[in-house]
């Protein structure tokens, strides 16, 4: 076995010096021989890299010894700094005015100041580091300066405290001996461990009792006033029967000498002194009652009159305290029972003028079932009579589309037309509004074109949007839902008011979306939004959010009509908002097929004629003066041939005259005294056969729906629209 000449384990020192001595020896071997194989030289060259090696060796050592040092002095200085940490803490604590304690995640002692415990001296020995919780608990469990509550024993305080231990957060007051208090407080650390503080709070407990204790000095005082306030008589005893409390007005009633009201007199002395004065009403006895004083608890309330002489009658109530005493209250019932006979005396009398007038409401009912009648009819009158109007006015609005207008003159009678809309809308809802709340109303479910409902409110609230400074977009949609225009009209007109009435900057968002089989139709606001507890109580009568809204901006009705009306048309409406993030409706509807295109124009009426190559002729039979020049006036612009007539026998005297059969005819269902516009239909084809007509009429009812449909009537409502007008007129047969 060879032997390194270089040891590693050297210092770097040793192994340079051996290295020199070794590259002397082969120098002075290399002067004094030759070498022919050049051993010699090969020897040095080995040694010259030999100490090359040797010297990075030595470097990285060196390296190494920096890195040690630099090590150990850092290391050195965080346990100066974590003894510094520790002495900090601990000065720390020490500075706090409540007892400190920490245990680790074991439950063994940490540390703790010298205030921990201090209230049981006994333990102070005992608290050093590693003293585990549950010692703890026993050593102060047992301790001779611990108050244990009434009926409890050391064992079992020990083990309520060990349950308590297994919370997470524990606050409650232990009672030392000198009437001392401590609260001690505990709560469990990220790792486990737990921190207790104890705080002396007999202070702030004696002061708590003097004020109860004044408390209860006032309540004593103001019950005491409240009983010689009231008009009965109380008297209060104890579980043993005996007087504690009265007021001056049971003495009043009683008749009952001062003498006999005194602290601790039994309950039987004061009923002998009742029976001597008073009778019982029927059924009931003293003995009884002294059953019901003595018996065994807990006792159902008993009540009984005591009669005085002709004329007193006193009633009494007696019920039971939860400290197994009871209270007697004592009322002067005289009036009353006096009261009573003279009811029952006039009875008699009244019976009599019950009869009479009995036949007088009668009478009256039958003059107020007339009023209601003459009310509905006078109702349906007056929907009627501002829906004709209307409608003409909305004909005539409609013949000037094509007279050469200039462009600001036609957006004007477009602002007209929509104006007139929203005029008929609110009509409408307001002949049906009553009846939605009423349960009673009808819906008129269809195609309804979104397009057009959108466009008119986006022209019917443009303007109070710019004056708020809002943002009010209104996507256009050429989708077509199954729905009631009305109500869907209502529904959206109320969902974008209210988001303009409350919202103060921003915009106002509305738009349809396919979802599924059916469309969405949104309105989404920049508001304040409606806090999720309020959210539900927005859709009562008469409740708004925002208590800044004026009576002449609503009285909080909007949205409770439009819950009905969306449940009344099986539409699912959706409320989405979060306070300060704006509010978001959402309004489900079934999609349907059109029955014209959405917003199509009216026909263009070419200058040479060509419109009625065939020279159609259109009978229009409606007793409105104003409504049959509007619809004339219209008819006519289109290049029809119109026979206007006032009443159906005008029209059938007429037909038979000339003996020619208009290709269409526009019947008003009330024509007046006449025959009405079903009757006259019926008669034109019994007369000529199938005809192509339609029913004018301003009545939603189910009623005349139903009979319509039976006989295969069509019906125009009032107002009429003028695309649905042309439609018909100008349509194929």
């Amino acid at each position: 076995m060879t032997h390194p000449l270089i040891n590693p384990a050297d210092p770097p020192d040793r192994q340079r010096q051996k290295l020199l001595q070794i590259v002397d020896v082969l120098m002075r071997r290399v002067e004094q021989e030759t070498d022919d194989g050049g051993r010699a030289y090969q020897q040095f060259q080995r040694a010259v890299l030999l100490e090359d090696e040797v010297r990075e060796r030595t470097r990285e050592l060196e390296r190494a010894l920096d890195l040690l040092n630099a090590t150990n002095a850092r290391l050195a200085e965080a346990t100066a700094e974590a003894e510094a940490a520790r002495q900090n803490l601990a000065s720390a604590i020490e500075t706090v005015q409540e007892g400190f304690a920490l245990f680790d995640a074991e439950d063994r002692l940490v540390m703790c100041n010298s205030r921990f415990g201090m209230h049981m001296s006994d333990l102070r020995d005992h608290l050093v580091p590693g003293l585990t919780f549950a010692r703890f608990v026993e050593l102060a469990s047992r301790s001779a300066f611990l108050e244990l509550p009434p009926g409890e024993s050391a064992e079992s305080w020990a083990v309520g405290r060990m349950r308590r231990h297994a919370d997470r957060h524990v606050m409650f007051n232990v009672q030392t001996v000198g009437d001392r208090w401590l609260q001690v407080s505990e709560h469990r650390t990220q790792d486990g461990g737990t921190v207790i503080l104890q705080t002396d709070v007999t202070d702030i407990i004696r002061l708590e009792r003097q004020e109860r204790g004044k408390l209860l000095d006032d309540q004593a005082r103001m019950i005491r006033a409240t009983l010689e306030h009231i008009s009965q008589g109380v008297g209060i005893f104890d579980a043993q029967a005996r007087l504690v409390g009265w007021n001056g007005r049971l003495g009043a009633l009683l008749a009952v000498p001062a003498g006999r009201f005194r602290i601790g007199v039994s309950f039987d002395t004061l009923s002998e002194a009742l029976g001597a004065q008073f009778s019982l009403n029927d059924g009931m006895t003293l003995e009884r009652i002294a059953a019901w004083v003595h018996g065994s608890r807990p006792r159902s309330a008993l009540t009984f009159e005591l009669r005085g002489g002709a004329e007193i009658v006193l009633a009494v109530l007696a019920e039971e305290m939860p400290d197994g005493g009871f209270v007697m209250s004592f009322s002067d019932i005289t009036a009353e029972r006096r009261a009573l006979r003279d009811i029952a005396e006039a009875n008699e009398t009244l019976e009599r003028r019950v009869v009479g007038r009995t036949a007088e409401l009668a009478e009256a009912l039958g003059r107020a079932e007339q009023a209601n009648a003459a009310r509905a009819r006078f109702v349906a009158a007056a929907s009627h009579d501002l829906l004709q109007p209307l409608s003409a006015a909305k004909l005539f609005l409609a013949s000037l589309t094509d007279v050469g207008l200039s462009p600001e003159a036609q957006a004007t009678l477009a602002k007209a037309e929509n104006a007139l809309l929203s005029v008929e809308g609110i009509l409408d809802a307001l002949l049906d509004i009553s009846k939605l709340e009423s349960g009673r109303a009808s819906v008129d479910v269809g195609p309804v074109p979104v397009g057009q409902i959108l466009a008119r409110l986006a022209d019917e609230f443009a303007p109070l949007a710019a004056a708020k400074g809002l943002r009010l977009t209104v996507r256009p949609s050429n989708a077509t839902v199954t729905s009631d225009p009305t109500y869907l009209r209502r529904i959206l007109q109320n969902l974008i008011g209210n988001a303009i009435r409350y919202t103060e900057r921003g915009r106002v968002l509305v738009g349809a979306r396919p979802s599924g089989g059916g469309l969405r139709i949104e309105v989404a606001d920049t508001g304040p939004g409606i806090p999720e507890a309020e959210q539900a109580n927005v859709f009562r009568e008469f409740h708004r959010l925002n208590a800044r809204a004026s009576a002449s901006e609503g009285m909080g009705l909007g949205l409770a009509i439009v819950e009905r009306a969306a449940t009344l048309l099986g539409h699912p409406l959706t409320l989405r908002s979060a306070p300060g993030r704006g509010t978001r409706f959402t309004l489900t509807l079934p999609r349907a097929v059109a029955d014209y295109p959405v917003g199509s124009p009216l026909p263009d009426i070419p200058d040479d004629g060509a419109l009625n190559p065939d020279g159609r002729i259109v009978c229009l039979v409606e007793n409105d003066p104003d409504m049959r020049r509007a619809l004339c006036h219209l008819l006519e612009k289109w290049r029809l041939e119109v026979i206007d007539l006032e009443t159906g026998e005008e029209a059938l005297s007429l037909l038979d005259e000339i003996g020619i059969l208009p290709d269409r005819f526009l019947i008003d269902h009330d024509l007046g005294d006449g025959i009405d516009g079903l009757a006259l239909l019926s008669q034109l084809r019994d007369r000529y056969g199938p005809v192509s007509a339609r029913l004018l009429t301003a009545v939603r009812s189910q009623a005349l729906e139903a009979v319509c449909a039976a006989a295969g009537v069509t019906i125009l409502r009032k107002p009429v629209d003028a695309a649905a007008l042309a439609a018909f007129v100008l349509g194929a047969d």
